[in-house]
């Protein structure tokens, strides 16, 4: 699956030097207007205006993880998937001085911009990071808070993500991130398009699957909540946009796509694995 990480590389560096130039990014749709259901109306004005014009024209997400999330002062936190930079430099604010933000991100592009707005916005407690999710830089027990918006539905490998993402939190650690899900089957065209998988839609992973996935890397406290739901006017334009026949697809995709926020928890302790610690529980 190497094809859809080169796809979407080069559609978000695309976007990155869209941003640059002054012009909306497009989230690999043939139009901006596509993507507009999914990427509108996310940042109120307070946020907006505290951030370079730049991150918020490379924004892509589709949720404001860092509304989410509840950061504190001195937390260490990570965007996984951070594009220009706005979610990262959003909570640099929240962590303040004593804490730090992360910015992981695959693209050199995104990774530039992403630099020239943490200086434009004078952020010294922030770090934007050269990698993929599937294989984070970090070392393990590293980070109090993971973040992402509209990322990890991007990649092909989920599970890789997210057992790396349980791995660098610390003990007690907190996952809180923005995606599409999809509630329900859906149609083969969708989950084939290309454009429509850079777009976050063909990539979504079923409600359900989400949370099994999750478990299973070791998650616990799961919980999905979706806040905005696409009707089939919304995702009618979307599957148009990447040549797929709408009018047949329209009542098969009516509301089963939906923006939501994914909140989970690695233990705060673990069970006992050494010999040191089960002689003193035997004792």
């Amino acid at each position: 699956m190497d094809t859809i990480k080169d796809v979407v590389r080069q559609k978000y560096g695309e976007a990155a030097r869209q941003a640059r130039s002054g012009a909306k990014a497009h989230c690999g749709c043939s139009t901006s207007a596509c993507c507009d259901p999914i990427t509108s109306d996310l940042y109120d004005d307070t946020q907006s205006a505290a951030l370079p014009a730049e991150a918020l024209l490379a924004s892509l997400g589709c949720g404001n993880p860092t509304a989410l999330a509840e950061l504190k002062p001195g937390d260490v936190v990570l965007d996984l998937g951070s594009g220009g930079g706005i979610d990262v430099l959003l909570s640099a604010k929240r962590v303040g001085p004593t804490g730090k933000a992360y910015g992981l991100d695959m693209t050199d592009e995104m990774l530039a911009l992403a630099r020239e707005n943490q200086r434009k916005a004078a952020a010294t407690d922030v770090e934007f990071l050269r990698g993929t999710i599937e294989a984070i830089p970090l070392p393990a027990n590293s980070v109090d808070v993971i973040i992402s918006n509209c990322v990890i539905n991007l990649s092909s490998d989920k599970d890789a993500v997210l057992r790396e993402a349980f791995r660098v939190l610390k003990p007690g650690g907190r996952f809180a991130v923005s995606d599409v899900v999809v509630r329900g089957e859906v149609p083969a065209d969708v989950r084939h398009s290309m454009e429509l998988w850079v777009g976050c839609i063909a990539g979504a992973l079923e409600e359900t699957e989400y949370v099994s996935k999750l478990r299973e890397a070791g998650f616990q406290e799961i919980e999905i909540e979706p806040w905005r739901i696409y009707p089939i006017d919304d995702r009618g334009a979307l599957v148009a946009a990447a040549g797929v026949d709408a009018d047949r697809l329209a009542s098969a995709v009516h509301d089963r796509f939906v923006s939501a926020f994914i909140r989970a928890r690695k233990a705060a302790t673990t069970a006992c694995c050494g010999p040191t610690c089960c002689s003193k529980a035997l004792s």
